[in-house]
């Protein structure tokens, strides 16, 4: 398989706080992965290190992409753009834009302001701009992290199906593991002070229930896992 992008022995500090220290991380062509660790622990400093939007202290990292697509916390959309606008300001062919409106349930809703839009639907747009880009490897920083409880658990079921429909390498940071199993077929987790990858997991399930014994299984280690690391007080 083709490799996109490989951390080699990846440190990252800011000043005097070490923030992640050897990392080794290899993401191939095709490749569906979530970073999971508790808030606070370099998740996102780790996906910009991906994006080339911060440099290693240490290390070395291969990127073989030309193009990127991100998906931020925050939606960043245009306010005074429709959501068709907002998408050509990153894409200029319509049927692009359409078909990925349409992939995201979004069609009818072209012509509409972000201000007339859900919060979840925001977040749709946020992806449809980033996947009307063509992405080589698309980058989503807790995308889910500003909604409800409800609409987040819709969102997610929406979006597996639609990463299903795609061949686009993708990777997720949360701290969910509902999300984490539901969109990715591997794991990696982010623990430790400064944080390092700690374990590897692969999904082999598909989770049609959260309360399944397979889900509470892996939910249960990753858990453990994590907490193994965390400062003695």
């Amino acid at each position: 398989m083709e490799k996109l992008v490989e951390l080699n022995n990846v440190s990252k500090n800011f000043g005097k706080l070490r923030v992640l220290e050897r990392i080794n991380l290899t993401v191939y062509n095709g490749e569906s992965i979530a970073i999971v660790g508790k808030s606070g622990c370099g998740k996102t400093t780790l996906l910009r290190l991906i994006a080339g939007l911060e440099n290693p202290t240490n290390g070395q990292i291969n990127r073989n992409y030309t193009k990127i697509g991100y998906v931020f916390q925050e939606d960043r959309l245009i306010a005074w753009k429709t959501v068709y606008e907002n998408l050509n300001f990153v894409c200029e062919n319509k049927k692009v834009i359409d078909d990925v409106l349409c992939l995201v349930k979004l069609g009818d809703f072209a012509s509409y302001k972000p201000s007339q839009l859900s919060g979840g639907m925001k977040q749709r747009v946020n992806l449809a701009r980033a996947l009307a880009y063509q992405p080589e490897l698309l980058l989503l920083d807790e995308p889910f992290q500003s909604l409800d409880l409800l609409t987040k658990v819709k969102l997610i079921d929406e979006l597996s199906a639609v990463f299903k429909d795609l061949k686009t390498t993708y990777i997720i940071v949360t701290h969910d593991v509902r999300e984490a199993v539901t969109l990715a077929k591997k794991i990696y987790l982010l623990a430790g002070s400064p944080s390092t990858i700690v374990d590897e997991i692969k999904v082999d399930t598909v989770f049609h229930k959260i309360s399944s014994a397979d889900f509470l299984k892996i939910e249960q280690h990753i858990l453990s896992v994590i907490e193994k690391y965390e400062p003695q007080r």
